[in-house]
């Protein structure tokens, strides 16, 4: 650790006021205890709740005690990113029309990941040309870190019983990067819940995956089985899925903070490829390279071109049955993939009914 800080109360406010230099929105300091938080997750992992997310369990209890996943750790510095911008009417247009392809929100322009880690390593070398040298360590979703409960009790927002977290001021539209650090710097006060009884986010999830306050099933969430889950989609599951072929955004797209929220226009995550207004066919007649070459710098490059094409021929099984859209999935029926081709073979017997 750095020499002890004259001011700490003074720096905390530096790094705040370095963080919004660099693009940040949010910022926050927090301590390193999660007891409750920690027993919130052996409770879902003890249920399977995770599906086939092993990595989600197989960190121990180091995704909820930072000092013993990066020793030394004093506090967390969390940040937000907005993404996206007030497009929820375009959103539910593009849910509303079936041959229509529905992207999630941050997956429409440029990968978020590498943009925050940047920016984030940016704002610890300018810590430590102000302090000197300080033991640290940056991550953005590559570690096992529990970065909404941090971020809850740095005080960026609260997390909602959709499982996002909820900034008053800004929504739930923005990405969360931290930087462990042995710094003891003072905390800030945790963000209070401000949900009350709302339930409109369980109430629209296509397939009631929110399946209790706080309690996310991710066997029956969208966006694990379009993202994470590799081989078949459960069947009963597959009309629920409507046009949306990566992620879901219909819980923070109903959620009334969401509404009047002050967002930031972030051009890199502007969409890329026409993905806000493609349309299922077009997207479904993408080559493999062409599906690798369009994906570049994007999130959708992490489901791979079958899986990809899996999703929008679930789709296309929920879409109108148009010229297009049946003259689409016939092009694929005798794809290479078992997959692809079983999803294909029951959009197409959809469409005989």
């Amino acid at each position: 650790m750095s020499d002890a800080l004259p001011d700490p109360a003074a720096f905390a406010r530096k790094v705040r006021l370095l963080s919004r230099e660099l693009g940040f929105q949010r910022c926050g300091i927090s301590g390193i205890e999660l007891g409750a938080d920690e027993g919130h997750l052996r409770d879902w992992l003890a249920k399977g709740l995770y599906g086939s997310m092993r990595w989600m369990a197989r960190h121990g209890d180091k995704r909820s005690r930072p000092q013993e996943l990066i020793p030394g750790t004093l506090r967390v510095i969390s940040v937000g990113l907005d993404y996206g911008r007030n497009d929820g009417e375009q959103a539910w247009a593009t849910l509303a029309d079936g041959e229509r392809a529905y992207v999630a929100r941050y997956a429409l322009g440029r990968d978020y990941h590498k943009l925050m880690r940047q920016r984030l390593q940016k704002l610890a070398e300018r810590i430590q040309q102000e302090i000197g040298p300080f033991g640290h360590r940056v991550f953005v979703d590559s570690a096992p870190v529990l970065e909404r409960a941090l971020a809850r009790n740095a005080g960026l927002g609260w997390i909602g019983k959709h499982t996002c977290l909820i900034d008053k001021d800004g929504g739930s539209w923005f990405f969360l990067g931290e930087i462990y650090v042995d710094l003891p710097l003072p905390i800030d006060a945790p963000a209070s819940a401000h949900c009350g009884t709302c339930m409109k986010c369980i109430d629209i999830c296509p397939t009631q995956a929110i399946v209790a306050p706080y309690r996310l099933d991710a066997r029956r969430c969208i966006s694990y089985l379009t993202i994470e889950h590799e081989g078949s989609i459960p069947e009963e599951l597959r009309p629920a899925i409507g046009n949306r072929i990566f992620g879901c955004d219909d819980c923070q797209l109903v959620c009334p903070w969401n509404k009047f929220a002050k967002r930031t226009d972030e051009p890199d995550f502007r969409a890329r490829n026409g993905l806000d207004v493609a349309t299922l066919p077009q997207l479904f007649a993408w080559t493999e390279d062409e599906f690798l070459s369009r994906s570049e710098g994007s999130a959708i490059r992490r489901s791979g071109h079958e899986r990809w094409l899996r999703n929008i021929a679930v789709a296309l099984g929920n879409a109108p049955g148009t010229p297009e859209v049946l003259t689409s999935l016939a092009l694929r029926r005798e794809h290479e993939s078992d997959v692809v081709r079983e999803h294909v073979a029951w959009a197409l017997q959809r469409h005989e009914k």
